[in-house]
């Protein structure tokens, strides 16, 4: 299984803090991680492998659509900052219409995310 891992700027210590709360899981499910850059980056010096795209403002945002769209990735946790003004809006959009396209679920938050994890954690 394959989850993206995205945050905005103001999130990405919480999606860490969230990746190393629920490690066991990530680890016993054999899930693939794949991210935008800034992202990968940070979860990588906390232990974790992750294949890394570009950075979400120079396209990454669009990669993961475009994994999304592919049939390649299962799920995303997009952790944003809904009270930051972002530049690439357009791509973030389109990833979330996109999973919404494709059925493919998307949690922007952590309370979210977590229910995903327990969800997969009984399959």
């Amino acid at each position: 299984m394959e989850i993206a891992i995205i945050a905005h700027d103001g999130k990405k210590a919480e999606m860490v803090q969230f990746l190393m709360e629920h490690k066991s899981i990530l680890l016993h499910k054999n899930i693939t991680l794949v991210s935008t850059g800034t992202t990968g980056t940070k979860a990588e010096k906390s232990g974790f492998e992750v294949l890394k795209l570009m950075s979400g403002p120079l396209g990454g945002d669009a990669q993961i659509a475009a994994r999304v769209a592919e049939g390649k990735t299962d799920m995303v946790f997009f952790f944003r900052d809904p009270l930051g003004i972002h530049p690439h809006e357009p791509d973030i959009f389109m990833l979330m219409r996109l999973c919404d396209v494709h059925d493919v679920p998307l949690a922007t938050n952590p309370a979210t995310a977590e229910l995903l994890l327990k969800a997969i954690s009984f399959s």
